[in-house]
């Protein structure tokens, strides 16, 4: 037998109230109101080209259950169900199902539609699979005949449809589906041959009488699995639990009434329990009192349940043998996916590996070489990482076996059938796709051309040379350094990240430096046992290790390299919990971290327009913290609305506070589903390459900076760039050169004054490159920045809309401070509401957490009050 182990050198999240609402492939915290729009930003698009993947699920946060619950595209195994007599193994992997003998390296392939297939459940009798298939809009079950190789769809009417769980006598089938409400609810539907009877609702509907954040007001019912004499089902539910999808339950098919408590426990979509045949033990996945998911046992009766695997690495997705002797599961010790057996006694395990696989298509061999191109043709190619998407033939997305698949959370429905789907290549890939016209796109970073083309997939090995050419800035604007400030290397997604796998995504993404911001999620901290202050390096890439704050209350903060400790516990406000608190408030976390020579930065600001006379929440404390001096930076580009935090940041740079842009995605690097890869929202800082954290963490402080998820901007003032000043005695003309590279065409390419636009920049006929000279006549004290944005979303950019901004340059006309009472008004106001919500809390706990809370947001507001 062969030894499982991790192997290893080495959303964000946060608990509030505020109710929320999904809008371009994402969820908006709905905690602030709507103001009357900037003259220089107009009214926001709707960006109804780009929707969420299944947008029918009416949950809020669906970047955590997409990747926890929904099936994903992985080219490892990512389901599996045994066989009646325990001698096969039938599991989803790479968009099929697949077929294997236990103790044989071959593996079959037995579907392979136009969709990607999922879940597969074994009927009793040995002939039929049945299993979920993701097809554009929707998720249906669909039934495989073993004997003739017919497939027959058992669902219809566009739900999302999971988890098809046959009745031990194969006559019905139960199963998780959407369908009616937009919730996941249990049904179970009559088996009649290649047919589904009428579904009946096993649980009853029910709203939940405590507030959740992550979760939708209405219980949810998950994971159904038989009892083996088929009288009752269990499975997960929340009933009046906030945090976690809840515990396991059980209730009886033909009489349901009030489902039954076995265990109650905090999970997070993945516990999927498993009766035993002995129909006492029940197996689920649990990640109780440790950072990652492992096998535990408990009983239908509730006893104690205990862990039977253990490891710093998720195991999950079991199922027990018909026997009752051994489990089968999906793993992920190794990074990618991969499917196990163990037996329950003694727990030798070994590996199924489809070494040899039967394809149900035609298929090739397809190799794929990127390369840095040097010079005019012949020109020498330098192999170099990138990211890649593969669509064969087929209109399926493909990958090699070795590397991660990742998945867009959004789409346009109008120009692809499904959402973006692509894989990090070390330089040169390997693959299987089938023959014919495969789509070809390779990406590296934003700093070269993308380059799309078709290649004829032969019987024979076919190859693809893949040529970039750099898109650099002008050598004028110096050297820059790109780096991401908000990724978080694990985050309960399926795949288990490493340092070193880590930094392969960098290479890929063509990024320099990553901060791996440690954070919890649910009540488990993935990352914490390999924090380190100490830097790692590997070829050019540098990731320095920090944190994310959690308060959806006052706002995430995010901390960067601190040189002692993480700061725990890294939340706060966390409602129906022992620390409701909203203390510390954000200025005490701030000074702690820079006590540690942190830098500290608000996150992800807001995904609407404030409007602090708006009767919705407002609680965000970032004007007290800036009028405190507690922040270092901000992201403009980042996880939320780029407009909308961009309007509140000039408003804050009107009334004199510098404040440098930062950038960050909120990569879940280890997700398979995520909004973005690493780097999609980075800044670029003027220092050297490879610089030392240190000097990396100065020019970001002093605001050397530009954020983009798409162009690159060049920008000089009066030969001065952002971050530097101009001091002058009276208004007069200042010389300016404005460049822009892009990867993808722009629409605006602007220069904004104190919050107006200046001067509209002329692009070239693709509108992806200018170099530009002018003259602005700035009118008062003040700054200047130079932006580019879009109205709609780009299919090349995995974010709501292309947008990129520099920092600002600051001016300083006859000695007098910049002064705009009426943004000073606004931030009094948004204090005044922020103290209101704060006053009237009554879970501080003492009173000089409430008096020294109060305390801060009055100085606050009286300094604003100051500028009126």
């Amino acid at each position: 037998m062969r030894r499982e182990a991790a192997k290893s050198k080495g959303g964000r999240a946060g608990f509030g109230f505020a109710p929320s609402v999904r809008r371009s492939g994402r969820t908006i915290l709905r905690n602030l109101g709507v103001a009357a729009a900037m003259l220089v930003m107009g009214a926001l698009p709707a960006f109804a080209e780009r929707a969420t993947v299944l947008a029918q699920i009416d949950l809020p946060h669906n970047y955590y259950f997409r990747e926890m619950y929904l099936p994903q595209l992985t080219t490892g195994p990512s389901a599996v169900a045994f066989s009646p007599d325990g001698k096969e193994l039938v599991f989803s992997m790479a968009g099929s199902l697949w077929r294997q003998k236990i103790g044989s390296t071959s593996a079959t392939e037995i579907t392979h539609g136009g969709g990607y297939d999922y879940q597969p459940d074994w009927s009793s009798d040995g002939r039929r699979v049945a299993f979920a298939r993701y097809d554009r809009d929707a998720v249906e079950l669909w039934q495989l005949d073993l004997w003739t190789g017919h497939e027959t769809q058992l669902t219809r009417g566009g739900a999302v449809n999971l988890e098809p769980r046959y009745a031990p006598d194969g006559k019905r089938l139960a199963y998780v589906s959407t369908g009616g409400s937009g919730h996941f609810n249990l049904f179970v539907a009559d088996v009649n041959g290649d047919r589904l009877g009428a579904p009946r609702q096993l649980v009853a509907s029910r709203q939940s009488a405590i507030a959740r954040y992550y979760y939708s007001a209405w219980d949810h019912a998950l994971s159904p699995a038989w009892t083996p004499d088929g009288k009752q089902i269990v499975f997960i539910g929340n009933r009046e639990v906030a945090y976690g999808t809840g515990g396991l339950w059980k209730i009886d098919v033909d009489k349901p009434g009030e489902p039954v408590l076995i265990l109650g426990e905090e999970t997070a979509w993945r516990a999927k329990p498993q009766v035993a045949s002995d129909g006492r033990r029940v197996l689920f996945a649990s990640y109780h009192g440790r950072q990652w998911h492992q096998l535990w046992m408990t009983t239908l009766d509730g006893a104690q349940p205990l862990p039977l695997t253990f490891g710093e690495f998720d195991r999950t997705d079991a199922r027990i043998s018909p026997d009752g002797t051994r489990m089968a599961y999906i793993s992920n010790a190794d990074g990618n996916t991969s499917l196990w057996l163990r037996d329950l006694v003694g727990g030798a395990a070994e590996p199924v590996v489809a070494e040899d696989r039967h394809y149900k298509l035609p298929m090739g061999k397809l190799t794929i070489s990127v390369g840095e191109a040097h010079g005019p043709q012949p020109y020498q190619l330098e192999p170099v990482s990138a990211r890649i998407s593969v669509i064969g033939a087929d209109g399926r997305a493909y990958a090699p076996a070795s590397r991660w698949m990742h998945a867009d959370d959004g789409f346009d429905r109008s120009a692809q059938k499904f959402e973006n789907h692509y894989f990090h290549c070390p330089g040169t890939c390997t693959l299987i796709v089938p023959r014919g016209n495969a789509r070809i796109s390779v990406t590296r970073g934003l700093d070269y051309a993308i380059v799309e083309s078709m290649v004829d997939v032969l019987a024979t090995p076919t190859t693809a040379s893949v040529a970039l050419r750099s898109i650099a800035l002008p050598e004028r604007y110096g050297a820059w350094t790109s780096a991401d400030l908000h990724v978080h290397m694990n985050y309960g997604g399926h795949y288990r990240n490493t340092l070193d796998s880590l930094a392969d995504q960098m290479h890929a993404e063509h990024l320099d430096v990553i901060h791996q911001l440690v954070v919890n999620k649910e009540e488990r901290v993935p990352d914490i046992a390999g924090f380190s202050t100490h830097p790692y390096r590997d070829a050019g890439a540098l990731i320095v290790q920090g944190q994310e704050f959690h308060t959806s209350y006052w706002g995430h903060l995010g901390i960067l390299a601190p040189d002692d400790h993480l700061l725990e516990p890294g939340f706060a406000a966390y409602a129906f919990s022992a620390l409701a608190s909203p203390y510390p408030y954000n200025g005490v976390i701030a000074d702690l971290a820079h006590q540690q020579h942190a830098l500290v930065g608000y996150v992800h600001p807001f995904d609407e327009r404030v409007d602090p006379e708006n009767p919705a929440p407002l609680t965000n404390a970032l004007p007290a913290d800036v009028a405190h001096g507690k922040v270092d930076y901000y992201e403009v580009v980042g996880f939320s609305d780029h407009k909308a935090s961009a309007e509140v940041w000039y408003r804050l740079l009107n009334l004199g506070f510098r404040l440098p842009t930062g950038a960050g995605t909120d990569a879940m690097a280890n997700y398979a589903s995520l909004r973005g890869p690493v780097g999609m929202n980075r800044v670029f800082v003027n220092v050297a390459p490879s610089p030392s954290p240190a000097a990396h963490l100065l020019a970001l402080k002093d605001g050397h900076t530009f954020a983009t998820n798409s162009a690159l901007l060049g920008f000089e003032v009066d030969d001065r760039r952002p971050g530097d000043t101009i001091e002058l005695n009276a208004p007069e003309g200042l010389s300016y050169h404005a460049s822009l590279r892009s990867i993808v065409p722009m629409d605006h390419f602007e220069i904004v004054h104190n919050g107006r636009v200046v001067a509209a920049l002329k692009l070239d006929g693709t509108r992806t490159s200018a170099d530009i000279e002018g003259t602005i006549v700035p009118d008062a004290s003040g700054w200047v920045v130079l932006r580019a944005w879009n109205d709609h979303a780009d299919p090349h950019v995995q974010d709501i809309y292309p947008y990129a901004t520099t920092s600002p340059v600051y001016l300083m006309i006859g000695g007098a401070a910049p002064k705009s009472p009426v943004d000073a008004k606004f931030f009094v106001c948004w204090l005044e509401r922020t103290l209101e919500s704060a006053a009237a809390r009554t879970d501080y706990n003492s009173e000089h957490e409430k008096t020294d809370t109060l305390e801060y947001l009055k100085a606050a507001r009286r300094k604003y009050e100051a500028m009126q």
